[in-house]
């Protein structure tokens, strides 16, 4: 299978989840191939909170996100009203969500999520979509 197809498989996996969830979602045509505009993958939001998303998957190998990529969906986020997010799944993992502020830049100036980062720091889906709090050690002291 292509990567592009795999691609939008996890995409419409992911807004399929959202929409049980609870969230009025969509899935942005081709993701800026469709338009001049760059675009973010899923718009999703619940009459509370509202995302902009750049979905990606991997097989197990780190996701790399250019700087470009991350600088339109935070232009895109703010002037539509919505909060920028970076969806990430690894194969036989589940999504996990980054504020772009939150991910490691690269010296070339792009962005990068490992697994075990996404694991160990990543907001879970049932924490994204508001099912459950993450609890740290630090919280039960």
């Amino acid at each position: 299978m292509s990567a592009n197809r795999k691609g939008d498989r996890r995409e419409r996996e992911l807004v399929n989840r959202l929409d049980e969830a609870g969230f009025a979602v969509m899935r942005a045509p081709a993701s800026g191939s469709a338009t001049t505009r760059e675009l973010p993958d899923v718009l999703a939001g619940n009459g509370e909170v509202f995302y902009a998303i750049e979905a990606k998957s991997s097989a197990g190998d780190p996701i790399y996100l250019t700087g470009e990529e991350v600088e339109a969906l935070i232009y895109f986020a703010q002037n539509f009203g919505a909060k920028a997010r970076i969806a990430v799944r690894f194969d036989r993992e589940d999504w996990y969500f980054f504020h772009p502020g939150d991910l490691y830049v690269t010296d070339g100036g792009n962005y990068r999520v490992k697994k075990e980062t996404a694991l160990a720091e990543g907001e879970d889906f049932d924490e994204f979509v508001g099912r459950s709090q993450k609890t740290t050690l630090d919280d039960l002291d």
